[in-house]
């Protein structure tokens, strides 16, 4: 028998889809660090696209984790800032990185043989 509240897993599976999308840990990372414009947050994350980090930033603004704001300049800025739900993955960002960097290799190295990842109930 299972132990979880009745909407605890569906809660869990949101909000371990809504930050385990492709390059959406990072684009938090790089928004609590304080980037607010595209640029910033692109040239923070070499390897991404322009159309999937504009795709990511859309999707967190439907799910209101960001709000855009859009700065009457020529040529016209856009900023992005978290909201207090963004602001709240805070903690969560930073248990991750610290959980990666103690039990993860660094890139471009493999695990020593026989280790994995393993969950426990």
């Amino acid at each position: 028998m299972s132990s979880y509240e009745p909407d605890f897993c569906p809660r869990y599976h949101l909000a371990v889809e809504m930050i385990g999308r492709r390059w959406a840990g990072v684009i938090l990372r790089e928004l609590l660090r304080g980037a607010t414009h595209f640029r910033q947050i692109s040239d923070a994350i070499p390897d991404i696209t322009d159309k999937l980090l504009s795709d990511r930033l859309k999707r967190f603004e439907q799910e209101g984790v960001i709000e855009r704001h859009v700065l009457p300049t020529t040529p016209v800025t856009i900023e992005y800032r978290l909201t207090d739900k963004g602001r709240a993955l805070e903690e969560v960002v930073r248990e991750i990185s610290k959980w990666a960097e103690s039990w993860l290799p660094p890139q471009g190295e493999e695990a020593p043989s026989g280790e994995e990842i393993r969950l426990t109930a």
